[in-house]
């Protein structure tokens, strides 16, 4: 995925659009905080997700993170290679270290997430 055309949460989350699904990873960035990844829990298929609230946590060498849903629906894909190989995350969180897609309502926008020149900014003012 091209990270140009991706929206992004302030909380580190990629997110991507196709018709009625969006598909969530963490940014480069966040990875790059997180150091190798060891561990990644999702919710399952079927699972409702809030905007803003936690849909799984993501493990490394150094913490536990929560991850954080950046639209609300349903949960309708789960990345399961993930839990066999995590450091697909790490080497790439923008292709094959996807997290789950979410089926989003008609109508839903992702116009209240970040540009990646927005998302940059506050990376850049958090003092990184």
């Amino acid at each position: 995925m091209d990270p140009k055309t991706l929206r992004y949460a302030a909380t580190h989350e990629w997110a991507a659009r196709d018709g009625d699904t969006v598909t969530v990873g963490i940014t480069k960035f966040a990875v790059e905080q997180l150091t190798d990844v060891t561990h990644v829990e999702l919710s399952p298929v079927g699972r409702a997700v809030t905007a803003g609230k936690p849909f799984g946590e993501v493990e490394s060498v150094k913490s536990v993170n929560d991850l954080y849903a950046p639209v609300s629906g349903e949960i309708v894909a789960v990345n399961d290679a993930l839990a066999a190989d995590p450091s697909r995350v790490t080497n790439d969180p923008f292709t094959a270290g996807w997290m789950v897609k979410i089926r989003v309502k008609t109508g839903t926008t992702l116009d209240h997430l970040l540009t990646l020149d927005a998302y940059n900014k506050q990376v850049a003012s958090e003092g990184h």
